[in-house]
């Protein structure tokens, strides 16, 4: 059994405001909620975050996404009802999740830039850099799993 951990939502609620601008600026970027949800359904099961696979598997459902599509999304490569918008997109997120190199590789950078004007990658790599965050500030104090209702933080 974990140990009681802070409680962000107590403690440091302070801290965790300094991602709300972040999080402001990707709700007006072009790239559409349901790419950005499922980038951010991928990264967590990278990190293994259960807090924001509950989240975003719930936010996916709720905007109509299949359960197939998001069981199979662990070997999204293999699988033939993604679009080649959203494979690159979740290779981009992968590979800035995933560091091992030190760089992204230039094939998978080619291929975003062919499915992203500038502004979507960047603002894609915002999205990433921000799922990462949640992620470790949930992994690191822990979270109430199961508990998170649909637009809850919109």
């Amino acid at each position: 059994m974990m140990k009681q951990r802070i409680k962000i939502n107590e403690t440091g609620r302070e801290a965790i405001t300094a991602l709300y601008p972040l999080n402001k600026y990707l709700a007006k970027s072009s790239i559409e909620n349901a790419l950005f949800d499922l980038v951010h359904f991928r990264v967590s099961q990278i990190n293994k975050c259960a807090f924001c696979l509950d989240m975003h598997s719930k936010d996916l459902r709720a905007m109509g996404e299949s359960e197939q599509r998001l069981y199979v999304l662990d070997a999204w490569r293999e699988a033939p009802f993604y679009s080649d918008r959203e494979k690159a997109a979740l290779a981009w997120a992968e590979a800035l999740t995933q560091l091992g190199s030190g760089s992204v590789p230039d094939e998978i950078y080619e291929n975003a830039r062919t499915q992203f004007s500038e502004q979507e990658l960047i603002d894609l790599t915002m999205g990433v850099i921000a799922i990462n965050s949640y992620n470790r500030i949930n992994i690191a104090f822990g979270a109430d799993v199961g508990s998170y209702k649909v637009g809850q933080f919109a």
